[in-house]
């Protein structure tokens, strides 16, 4: 029994005593230090583009997707300590399913309505509708609109009324449209999914805003858009009625 109990203690010793367990447990545990200064020595995109992800994500999509993403690492760094052969088969399966299928997005729709480029140009300028329209621009080959798919949705089910509407325009449909509305679908602008208010036919904001320096986007939630957009403040206009 004192030999057991003593095991802790010796297992303590070794770790502190030890230099390969000392310098071990020193490296996983510098991750907190490197989070917490990256910012300071780092710039505001190298910040975001290595550690967006361990950012608390919101939707089930971008959850699934991270845990396979990190999944595939575990497995790639396993088979690389049991057998190289295992690796190269892992990476060719893995090379086939990112070439061949893609994460399917959220399908509900919630109070939003899927709008061609001239049903919204005619709701925007009928005037007899909603006084303000939020509407998401995404499209079905971008993995962060499949990630964010679920918020947009949720987003409407919560804030629209007869002042507020919500509408979904796909780019991928009618890629014409980005042009339209100064949207880069592709490349490393990260404008996609964007997001426009209108008011009365007019554009208000928008989320991303224009980025001349492709600075990363952060990942989208439901709260980062309800707080860019003021959606709290329209919604108690709504219930004040005015």
């Amino acid at each position: 029994m004192d030999k057991k109990r003593s095991n802790p203690m010796e297992w303590l010793n070794q770790m502190v005593g030890e230099p390969y367990y000392f310098f071990h447990f020193l490296s996983f545990f510098s991750y907190f230090i490197v989070r917490s200064s990256a910012s300071n020595v780092l710039s505001p995109q190298i910040t975001q583009l290595l550690f967006y992800r361990m950012a608390r994500e919101e939707t089930w999509e971008a959850f699934i997707a991270d845990t396979l993403f990190f999944g595939k690492i575990f497995l790639i760094a396993l088979t690389l300590i049991m057998d190289y052969h295992l690796t190269l088969w892992y990476l060719v399966v893995f090379s086939v399913i990112y070439v061949l299928t893609q994460q399917p997005p959220y399908e509900e729709l919630g109070s939003a309505s899927k709008l061609t480029p001239l049903q919204l140009e005619a709701l925007l300028t009928e005037g007899n509708t909603s006084r303000f329209w939020l509407v998401e621009f995404r499209a079905s080959f971008s993995s962060s609109c499949r990630r964010a798919s679920r918020c947009f949705p949720e987003l409407s089910i919560t804030y629209s009324n007869k002042n507020l509407s919500f509408g979904i325009v796909d780019l991928g449909l009618f890629p014409n449209a980005a042009e339209k509305f100064g949207i880069s679908p592709g490349g490393s602008m990260g404008q996609l999914p964007t997001y426009i208010l209108f008011e009365n036919a007019i554009e208000v904001s928008r989320f991303p805003e224009f980025n001349f320096e492709a600075t990363p986007t952060p990942p989208i939630t439901k709260r980062l858009l309800a707080r860019h957009f003021e959606l709290d403040r329209h919604l108690l206009e709504y219930v004040n009625g005015k």
